[in-house]
């Protein structure tokens, strides 16, 4: 084989490599936890620090988990499609994600509270659990507490009128 054939080899692999990638779209992440009972969780409620809910009190309706923060200038976009989503009856559970409880409270004081409860996760731990690695992300857990879905970034109009609110009315929602 002649030498210069192994660059330009070399070269072919890397550009398919490169044209495989630019094809996929980031925020479509495959998560291990699909079709996987729902991580253990049991957290105490924003406000409410003597009230604490485990995942078996969600059990027996699907429920929506959005992970969300103060901090986090995404989560004030898709908050209004949260609220649009809590209002189409199913249960949407926030977990309040490294954020200071007066930081937290004082936002949805300011931007409204679609949640039927929101549970603190200071520390990041059961964020961590369910595979969080950054905020917003949100989950769908069917009435057994099985992950069914999970959506990376805020909420879109097309992704609440296409995936999430179908996939809910799928699981009886």
């Amino acid at each position: 084989m002649k030498r210069y054939l192994i660059p330009l080899a070399v070269f072919v692999v890397l550009a398919g490599f490169l044209a495989v990638g630019l094809r996929l779209n980031p925020r479509e992440v495959p998560s291990p936890l699909v079709d996987k009972p729902a991580p253990a969780f049991e957290l105490a409620r924003l406000g409410a620090p003597g009230q604490r809910v485990a995942h078996t009190d969600l059990r027996g309706r699907p429920w929506v988990l959005n992970v969300w923060a103060s901090w986090c200038l995404p989560c004030l976009a898709e908050h209004p499609l949260v609220g649009e989503l809590a209002r189409s009856g199913v249960t949407v559970v926030g977990l309040n994600y490294k954020d200071k409880t007066e930081d937290a409270t004082q936002w949805l004081a300011r931007h409204g509270d679609p949640y039927a409860m929101v549970l603190v996760d200071r520390d990041g731990a059961v964020g961590i659990d369910w595979g969080v690695y950054g905020v917003p992300e949100t989950f769908i857990v069917d009435k057994d507490g099985i992950i069914r879905h999970k959506h990376i970034g805020p909420i879109t109009p097309q992704a609440l009128r296409e995936d999430i609110l179908p996939l809910l009315r799928r699981l009886g929602g």
